[in-house]
């Protein structure tokens, strides 16, 4: 297989990816391990292109996947992925995350990363 299952099984590691990318749309950085930033970074990547697309049926394909969840008071992250993030990467042809290694966590040693949305460029 090529993917990592993380010792989880196919809906729970559905979940875990369905939380990291919202919060990665919502707070454009997160801090995860690097197993976990590798495969989110794949799911992130087509999300973004598939905003950047705009259509009625794309934004049924992202919402499918990503939770509604608030960014504030009047914007979710499916409307910020499409109206900001899908604006500020119109012009770039792929790219869009950038993983930066941290070092070990304290309690097992797993390698931990920040993944982040690239800005413009």
């Amino acid at each position: 297989m090529n993917y990592r299952k993380l010792n989880r099984d196919s809906s729970n590691r559905k979940a875990l990816f369905r939380d990291l990318v919202t919060d990665l749309f919502i707070h454009e950085r997160i801090q995860t391990t690097e197993a976990k930033a590798k495969e989110i970074r794949s799911i992130a990547e087509k999300l973004i292109t598939l905003a950047k697309r705009g259509d009625l049926h794309a934004r049924r394909q992202v919402a499918a996947f990503v939770r509604r969840e608030a960014v504030n008071e009047n914007q979710d992250a499916i409307q910020k992925l499409f109206s900001e993030l899908a604006t500020r990467y119109s012009e770039r042809p792929g790219g869009y995350t950038r993983i930066l290694k941290l070092g070990p966590r304290r309690g097992d040693a797993a390698p931990m990363v920040y993944l982040e949305l690239v800005d413009r460029a």
